[in-house]
């Protein structure tokens, strides 16, 4: 590799990175505008460092994404939507970030108060389209807080963990920067010996297990977090617990916000991609593409824009 080659641009990207990054903006094609936004240098950045920087797996992997945004629509997910799920407070963004500046996502498996897989998942994603929303200009991670006191047996279920590795590896790639279980209980070994292998290695690389009592792990969180703000059952000093009516307060808000974010872009998704844009009203499938031949022979790997 040539000096040249390495140099970083104003993004921290090599210039073979950044060649990278065009040759699969240009395997896209032109994209209607909100996925033009979401389809930015960062964003396709991010799918590129899940793949190893391999144009022709990430753009699969892309493709595919585009098309569960199309369908799915989780930008349009809002909060009145998904409230049922929310009332026990079993996933929350947080008020407080960590001291990285990272937006932190609450999560009690215990607290389970649905049977609906699809319902679960809806406000898993609602959650998080609402912590990258929120993520510092500067930030693409977010961290996850994982309670796991009174968890026991019966709030498992091998589907929704299926499903949830799914979503979150293939349509939300690089956005965790590290998972804290706060005290598993015993039994929880063999458990993360079945979850493991649905998750990619660097995915479960960035679990980290603590414990109340062990002061060696616990030194995490006070690495992690300002413990004067983070909830007393994470060893902090904020006794006030979860209100979900002052949350879904918080999220209303959040709601109203939702479509200006999109209609600019975000630094969490990064400026606004620099492809053309296609006019309302128009319909094409991007896997027609010269990659086809090669990683797109899947149904599920085509995406359509149609009109309106």
């Amino acid at each position: 590799m040539s000096e040249d080659s390495k140099k970083s641009t104003s993004n921290g990207w090599d210039k073979e990175q950044m060649d990278k990054i065009d040759e699969l903006r240009r395997l896209l094609g032109p994209l209607r505008e909100k996925l033009s936004i979401y389809c930015s240098d960062a964003s396709i950045a991010r799918y590129l460092r899940a793949r190893n920087w391999n144009v022709k797996k990430a753009t699969k992997m892309l493709k595919d994404t585009l098309k569960w945004r199309l369908e799915y629509k989780p930008e349009e997910i809002r909060w009145d939507e998904v409230a049922r799920e929310a009332e026990t407070g079993k996933i929350y963004r947080s008020n407080y970030a960590d001291k990285h500046g990272r937006t932190v996502l609450v999560m009690r498996p215990r607290c389970q108060n649905t049977k609906s897989t699809k319902s679960q998942m809806r406000y898993l994603v609602y959650c998080m389209e609402n912590a990258i929303m929120n993520l510092p200009q500067s930030k693409e991670e977010m961290v996850w807080l994982i309670d796991f006191n009174g968890y026991n047996l019966s709030n498992f279920s091998v589907k929704l963990t299926r499903e949830t590795a799914h979503v979150l590896q293939e349509h939300y790639p690089e956005r965790l920067g590290i998972a804290i279980l706060y005290n598993p209980p015993t039994f929880f070994e063999p458990f993360w010996t079945l979850v493991k292998p649905f998750l990619e290695p660097k995915t479960a690389n960035k679990v980290k297990f603590v414990y109340a009592d062990d002061p060696n792990t616990m030194k995490i969180m006070e690495d992690l977090f300002d413990l004067d703000q983070i909830e007393s059952a994470f060893g902090g000093k904020d006794n006030e617990g979860f209100d979900v009516n002052k949350y879904a307060e918080r999220m209303r808000e959040d709601d109203k916000r939702m479509p200006s974010f999109w209609a600019r872009g975000h630094a969490s998704y990064g400026e606004a991609a620099h492809q053309p844009l296609l006019p309302t009203g128009f319909s094409f499938n991007p896997t027609k593409s010269k990659l086809d031949s090669d990683v797109s022979d899947e149904k599920s790997g085509q995406v359509f824009i149609s009109r309106g």
